[in-house]
């Protein structure tokens, strides 16, 4: 498969996006945390270039292999802090938007606001939009793992 788009992105859009990543990162969340939160949306939607890239900036962060091997299976597996978990959850809830998909519910919300202040919680928010807007860009182009980034 060969992607349908070879040109730059408009550089007004590249500019939004600094300023998309200044606030996501002004909001004080772990780096590995944004991290896994775009790797998980990244698998919900099969995007492989940003699974791709969620890996390589996870590992710079200090994320380990064993952590990132079980991410798409972070329910049953010890590796996790609630913490983390609360902001997977949030991610999934917030990623799969279909028919019927009960979508961010009050007992979703209430654990990840038990875990995060209204900043972070921002943050965390802003990295799923951003991570789903990527997706569906990438998706659309077919844009392919590790020729992105």
């Amino acid at each position: 498969m060969e992607a349908r788009m070879k040109g730059a992105m408009n550089p007004d859009l590249g500019t939004a996006i600094q300023h998309l990543y200044k606030a996501i990162g002004a909001g004080g969340v772990d780096r590995r945390l944004l991290s896994l939160i775009h790797l998980r949306a990244s698998q919900i939607n099969g995007c492989s270039p940003c699974v791709h890239a969620s890996i390589g900036s996870a590992k710079q962060a200090g994320e380990t292999e064993e952590r990132l091997h079980n991410v798409v299976a972070w329910r049953e597996t010890p590796f996790f802090t609630e913490e983390e978990r609360a902001a997977l959850e949030l991610t999934e809830a917030a990623t799969r938007i279909q028919d019927g998909a009960a979508g961010v519910t009050d007992e979703i919300w209430d654990t990840v606001a038990d875990h995060f202040d209204e900043g972070q919680l921002s943050a965390i928010i802003l990295e799923i939009a951003l991570t789903n807007f990527f997706n569906r860009i990438n998706r659309t182009i077919r844009e392919q793992a590790g020729k992105t980034w």
